[in-house]
């Protein structure tokens, strides 16, 4: 790609510059956004920490009530959040044995990197459901060998409170380039 875009023989490239290159090239980017993880010292206090609340991992014996509070959210809910009962690991919230948030991971390729979509149905949001949820998951991960990473779109403020709520620190800003352009 970056042959294509002529950017190998250039040692002054400023963003400016090669965000027009990419233009130039018809390469588009898929919209950047905030990348977030937990610093050593907030794992440590994760992994210390006995996370109160009606909360546990989710398997395929679950279909029922996943299926159950998927139908409950919007697609647009759905597919942002991008939650999914058969990714790497599911944990769900309950609320007098409904399910009313869920959080999911899968592993990027072969690294040792996962990462999260969550999603609180509408009735339940700001009452901590979403906070003990992401906890609970990325303990789960860091106790199995993985990095947890939290990524939202920048205009996305309730996701972005969220991370920070949930104990994560910004890492920056990240911008891929769209599958379209490839």
């Amino acid at each position: 790609m970056a042959d294509k875009v002529g950017l190998l023989q250039r040692q002054d490239l400023s963003e400016s510059t090669f965000r027009r290159r990419l233009n130039e090239a018809g390469v588009k980017l898929h919209g950047a956004d905030y990348l977030f993880y937990f610093s050593e010292a907030d794992k440590n206090v994760l992994l210390h920490e006995n996370l109160e609340g009606d909360l546990r991992r989710l398997t395929e014996h679950d279909d029922v009530v996943f299926s159950d509070f998927q139908s409950s959210a919007s697609e647009q809910d759905l597919d942002d959040a991008y939650v999914e009962l058969d990714h790497w690991a599911v944990f769900g919230s309950f609320d007098q044995s409904r399910l009313v948030c869920a959080a999911s991971m899968y592993p990027w390729d072969n690294a040792k990197i996962v990462d999260l979509g969550v999603l609180t149905l509408t009735p339940f949001r700001g009452k901590g459901h979403a906070r003990r949820v992401v906890r609970s998951i990325c303990k789960y991960a860091i106790d199995q060998g993985y990095e947890p990473q939290y990524r939202c779109q920048l205009d996305n403020q309730a996701s972005e409170s969220l991370a920070k709520a949930a104990g994560l620190t910004l890492f920056g800003k990240w911008d891929v380039i769209s599958k379209t352009s490839i």
